[in-house]
């Protein structure tokens, strides 16, 4: 769990750089082409406004995909550089607070899910899957054969 302690933060703004493991993080990914074995990396500031926490800092979380057009397999990263939260500590929008403590880790999840890749691509420019040799040379030999039939739609034959 990634949390904040308010009375620490009281004293001074508080900095969290660390590792959150995948299973805390609680992804529940249902895609079969984005697959997470490695904890997120965080490097944040926390700050108390008024009646408020600001989180600001960075996310990383290292992927491992499948390209989407060709299925080959590559690794790649979410970064969430310029990452930010604020979290109301009064009113009717108010966090949870358990023991002194805010849980930012339903934060981070939400943000990660928004930004998860919708279609994966090796490269942007990937063709996708090539066909086989054989396969292009049944194309081959379609075409030769409409072509045939064109000719032969020509011909007058009256």
């Amino acid at each position: 769990m990634l949390s904040i302690n308010l009375r620490h933060l009281e004293e001074a703004e508080l900095a969290l750089r660390g590792e959150l493991p995948v299973a805390e993080l609680d992804l529940g990914l249902a895609d079969e082409l984005i697959r997470v074995e490695k904890p997120l990396r965080y490097d944040l500031k926390a700050e108390l406004l008024h009646e408020a926490v600001l989180v600001t800092g960075s996310l990383v979380l290292p992927l491992e995909c499948e390209c989407s057009r060709c299925l080959k397999k590559f690794p790649t990263r979410l970064h969430l550089k310029d990452w930010a939260v604020h979290l109301p500590l009064a009113g009717e929008d108010k966090v949870s607070v358990d023991n002194d403590c805010v849980d930012l880790t339903p934060f981070v999840r939400e943000d990660i899910l928004l930004n998860f890749p919708q279609h994966p691509l090796c490269k942007t420019e990937c063709a996708g899957l090539t066909k086989p040799e054989n396969d292009r040379k049944d194309e081959v030999a379609e075409s030769a054969a409409a072509n045939v039939w064109v000719e032969l739609d020509k011909l007058k034959l009256k």
